[in-house]
């Protein structure tokens, strides 16, 4: 196995590692892996094909979920598809940005994901609402706010849909994370096939790295339930690994601009 190959495939098994042990936040290290550990040179195309891995790898969850009865079907539906046409949107702003300009503001969204990892999530009471004008309204501008989002940036986005389907319909977390993996996996394909359109995807580069993700996303499903007593210690450690990464995509960022 050459080189690349094993970046390729070893990048992947880091994403689908965190994302089985954590649950949620790994795909975020996708597009910096791709550039600075598969070594893919335009931003454009890493964006594009992490894009791509993080829609299989999320579509792979669902399934999991969906079996589990935790997907609330209707507000998936209706928030995927609404959220697609801002991905749409977004992932076309992002393919017109300058690759470099785009990098750095991706690494002052890691911040911010990490930020909110150290936050301390409280357990918080909901009740279902009722299906009005008012709950419509709300769940069409947190679906294309989120979709946008996910687009411009290639990310899952499940840190921005989770608590907005939470805010929009008042459904349970648990009920919040499973429907809310629909609309990554959507949102993601739709980036994808944007990107591609503009032939910025590397395919066999994805294969590769969403087959790492599925050994990996194994692996650390299997290690999820023996450390989940240590699930805090576990999201403050990768809340640490996401600020290290985005000062190192700030220096490139830097170096870049300075060249």
């Amino acid at each position: 196995m050459s080189p690349s190959v094993l970046s390729a495939v070893g990048s992947g098994g880091i994403v689908g590692f965190m994302l089985g042990l954590l649950g949620g936040g790994g795909s975020i290290l996708a597009t910096p892996l791709l550039l600075y550990v598969v070594g893919v040179a335009q931003p454009h195309i890493a964006i594009g094909t992490g894009a791509l891995a993080v829609s299989v790898n999320a579509f792979a969850n669902f399934a999991s979920h969906a079996i589990k009865g935790h997907v609330w079907w209707r507000c998936a539906a209706v928030f995927s598809a609404l959220g697609v046409l801002g991905a749409l949107a977004g992932s076309s702003l992002g393919k017109a940005m300058d690759g470099d300009r785009l990098i750095f503001l991706f690494g002052i969204l890691m911040v911010v994901v990490g930020a909110l990892m150290l936050k301390p999530r409280k357990p918080t009471s909901v009740e279902n609402r009722p299906v009005d004008l008012r709950m419509c309204l709300v769940t069409a501008a947190v679906a294309l706010a989120a979709g946008a989002a996910s687009g411009f940036f290639g990310i899952g986005g499940g840190f921005l849909i989770v608590p907005g389907l939470m805010l929009a319909t008042g459904m349970p977390m648990i009920n919040a994370i499973g429907t809310s993996l629909l609309s990554v996996g959507a949102f993601g394909l739709a980036t994808a096939l944007n990107y591609a359109a503009s032939g910025l995807v590397d395919w066999w580069l994805a294969a590769e790295f969403i087959g790492g993700g599925v050994a990996g996303g194994i692996l650390g499903m299997m290690l999820a339930t023996r450390l989940s007593a240590y699930k805090n210690i576990l999201n403050r450690l990768f809340a640490a690994l996401i600020f290290v990464v985005a000062g190192y995509i700030f220096y490139r960022s830097w170096g870049a601009t300075t060249a």
